[in-house]
């Protein structure tokens, strides 16, 4: 179990958290402007009554920046102290209201003992209101008990609820990011298979033969060479594999690493639209399958995304994701830039952008392009002398 919240589930919540400010602000403050003017009747009224309302602005907008905890208790206290005033020297039935919204915004954030903080906010708000029966008599009991004691219950619940909400939140972020850090790790787990494969069965052979050649070099020194030869051609050759296993140079199926694409985004929980304008040129097709292998994972290593788009064309493949950090310079990642310089070398070009937390990776290969051309053109061709 994590103590703390993931980065992403912490800007998410940021996110919500904003946008609450930015659409509840403007209800609040005509909420608080409405419950002062109602039972202001003299101009003092407003000096004991507005502090309340200050306070509930004041706690809504830590709370909205995640820092309740430092106005919690100044907020509660002004707007506690409020509401006995408003009861027994303004005559305010609502003067409750600050105090109920500062304590929602307050007790649901405390690390324990929530509900008998909440319980002792209802007792408060209904014995202070019961106090404006010495003054009116059973009168009062509904505007200064049943009212305020009730909407404070409802307020509380709804706070509770609220928080709980983010709490999903939390929890299916948290799971996204599992699942990304799985995806990854299956990829790694991948790559350490193809290693094995190319040399856990080349040393094995290695070991014998470098045991042999030594029994060997003094009584037939020749067959002791040719071993050795054999060694340095095995060695030379898992060298050269491995190097191309590192830069992605082993073949690749362009169709399988789409697929494969495909379900690492969906186990990560990115939504995932691929678009096939039209199969790769075989000459290239290995090219963009590496592009798009190391694309995938930059993706799920190093971003937020929600959505990622594919898009393969004859000559190029084109990925957009979302989720990209701004703010961090020239977006160029190492891995790209190692195969930017093998694209080139194979005629290609690789360009990548950034632009509204959109990342846009494109590998283009023009001499594959023009190839397609004529093919398409000729096509169309065809198929026009099939129709008349």
């Amino acid at each position: 179990m994590r103590a703390r919240p993931l980065h992403i589930t912490e800007a998410t919540q940021g996110r919500l958290r904003r946008l609450n400010l930015y659409t509840a602000t403007p209800m609040i403050v005509l909420a608080a402007v409405f419950v002062v003017a109602v039972d202001v009747r003299d101009w003092w009224h407003v000096l004991v009554l507005a502090p309340g309302a200050i306070a509930t602005l004041v706690a809504f907008e830590r709370w909205t920046a995640n820092d309740i905890g430092r106005v919690a208790w100044p907020c509660t206290i002004v707007a506690g102290v409020v509401w006995p005033l408003g009861v027994l020297v303004v005559g305010s039935p609502n003067a409750y209201w600050g105090v109920a919204c500062v304590a929602s915004l307050a007790l649901t954030r405390l690390p324990r003992r929530q509900y008998e903080a909440t319980a002792a906010l209802v007792v408060f708000v209904a014995a202070v209101g019961s106090l404006r029966l010495l003054i009116e008599g059973s009168d009062a009991l509904v505007r200064y008990v049943l009212i305020p004691t009730s909407v404070t219950v409802l307020i509380m619940v709804l706070s509770f609820v609220g928080e709980r909400f983010y709490a999903i939140i939390q929890e299916l972020e948290m799971s996204r990011e599992r699942e990304a850090e799985l995806a990854v790790i299956r990829e790694r787990v991948r790559f350490a298979g193809d290693l094995h494969d190319i040399q856990g069965h080349t040393l094995h052979v290695v070991k014998l033969k470098a045991a042999l050649a030594c029994k060997l070099v003094h009584t037939d020194p020749a067959r002791a060479e040719a071993e050795l030869q054999e060694i340095h051609g095995l060695v030379s050759d898992t060298i050269r594999q491995t190097k191309e296993l590192a830069y992605a140079q082993r073949r690749l199926n362009l169709s399988a690493e789409l697929e494969n694409a495909k379900n690492l985004f969906e186990a990560a929980g990115i939504h995932v639209r691929v678009t096939r304008e039209a199969d790769a040129d075989a000459r290239v097709s290995e090219s963009l399958g590496q592009v798009l292998r190391e694309t995938t994972t930059n993706i799920l290593r190093h971003a937020e995304a929600t959505q990622v788009r594919i898009v393969l064309s004859a000559a190029g493949i084109t990925i957009v994701n979302d989720g990209a950090a701004t703010g961090s310079g020239d977006p160029e990642l190492r891995g790209l830039s190692a195969l930017r310089r093998r694209l080139a070398d194979d005629g290609g070009t690789l360009t990548v952008s950034l632009e509204a937390g959109q990342f846009t990776t494109a590998a283009v290969f023009p001499q594959a392009g023009a190839r397609a051309a004529p093919v398409a053109a000729a096509a169309g061709h065809v198929s026009g002398e099939g129709a008349l």
